[in-house]
């Protein structure tokens, strides 16, 4: 079921252009950063963007503005796990494209978990309970288990990612918030 609900997933990201997703992704940016969360934070991990996914640019640029410390995903595939670590820029010279297209920054210094208060996360699909789908890796379950981390849990997507409901695992890892560019749902912690 999971695999064929990313089958469906991608090729719904695939047929949208690229006006739609810069417009639509605009909108879930600024609904996001209308968010107490946001405005109460002083660190907000964001992901960089595949290709088709929403793009963070703008909730970057509006954490700086607020003298936000962003914090961005290093990604370490032998060992299946991400560090936060600080961005300072969106630049593709301060970028590497890691495995899969997976951008990360280049330079920076690890982020202690305890001290990120948001983290935006992506996922190929959400539904309405607070659960998302990945693109399979576990990484962001993984990292949202960690018994240091505190911060709210914010999906973050297209209306067309939602889906009623999701298959779910016992380390699946809910969200506390999902914001896309039609609504805002929040999720009991329970």
């Amino acid at each position: 079921m999971k695999r064929a609900l990313r089958k469906e997933m991608l090729a719904t990201l695939a047929a949208m252009s690229p006006q739609t997703i810069a417009a639509k992704s605009l909108q879930a940016c600024r609904r996001l950063t209308d968010l107490e969360e946001f405005r109460s934070a002083q660190t907000v991990m964001i992901y960089l963007p595949m290709p088709r996914e929403l793009d963070t640019g703008a909730l970057a640029l509006a954490a700086w503005q607020d003298g936000k410390t962003v914090v961005a995903p290093r990604v370490f595939w032998g060992q299946r796990h991400m560090v936060p670590v600080v961005c300072q820029s969106l630049n593709d010279k301060d970028l590497s494209p890691g495995r899969f297209g997976v951008r990360e920054p280049l330079e920076g210094e690890p982020w202690p978990l305890e001290e990120i208060d948001l983290v935006v996360a992506p996922a190929l699909a959400f539904d309405r309970q607070g659960h998302r789908l990945g693109r399979g890796g576990g990484f962001y379950d993984r990292f949202l288990a960690s018994a240091l981390l505190k911060a709210t849990a914010c999906g973050l997507g297209f209306a067309e990612q939602v889906v009623d409901q999701l298959p779910i695992a016992d380390n699946d890892r809910r969200l506390d918030v999902l914001v896309t560019d039609k609504e805002v749902l929040r999720f009991d912690r329970q």
